[in-house]
């Protein structure tokens, strides 16, 4: 069984240290459009109903974003072996998010909106599937969303 996901953890998962002993950073690296049909089954293929991931991040969206009306997705790959999708937008404008299961709203760019659904999606699917390697990537998401410039915007919606 799967350890439980508490996002009011402060606890961060340890990254590798860099060769000088550093922290390194996380980064994030769009995924060519080439490359779009493998992202699912690379990072996720091994995880129990993993199709049914991309429609699951859809529709939390559509729950916590009034504007949201569907649309194109783009594909990030994280250096510590995450992974996530965000909106498509053509201009800087910021997303208006509610989560009426905790009373939280935020307004952040395209790529916080993105990961903040995805940890939705990403903590309600461990949870169901009771999938370790689920968990993982909802750790390694969640990394690299506490040193993300708007994370207080997305923990108050994953909250």
């Amino acid at each position: 069984m799967t350890d439980i996901i508490n996002i009011n953890d402060d606890n961060q998962r340890p990254l590798q240290a860099g060769e000088d002993g550093s922290e390194p950073a996380l980064t994030a690296t769009p995924v060519p459009d080439e490359q779009r049909v493998e992202f699912w089954p690379q990072h996720f293929g091994n995880i129990p109903q993993w199709i049914t991931l991309e429609p699951q991040i859809f529709a939390w969206m559509d729950r916590f974003c009034a504007d949201y009306s569907g649309g194109i997705w783009n594909f990030y790959t994280l250096s510590n072996g995450g992974a996530f999708m965000v909106p498509e937008t053509d201009n800087d404008a910021f997303w208006s998010l509610f989560n009426a299961m905790n009373g939280n709203a935020a307004d952040m760019s395209a790529e916080a909106a993105g990961i903040a659904v995805c940890l939705v999606a990403y903590s309600h699917h461990a949870c169901r599937t009771e999938c370790d390697t689920m968990t993982e990537h909802y750790w390694r998401l969640r990394d690299y969303a506490l040193n993300h410039a708007e994370c207080s915007a997305i923990m108050r919606i994953i909250d």
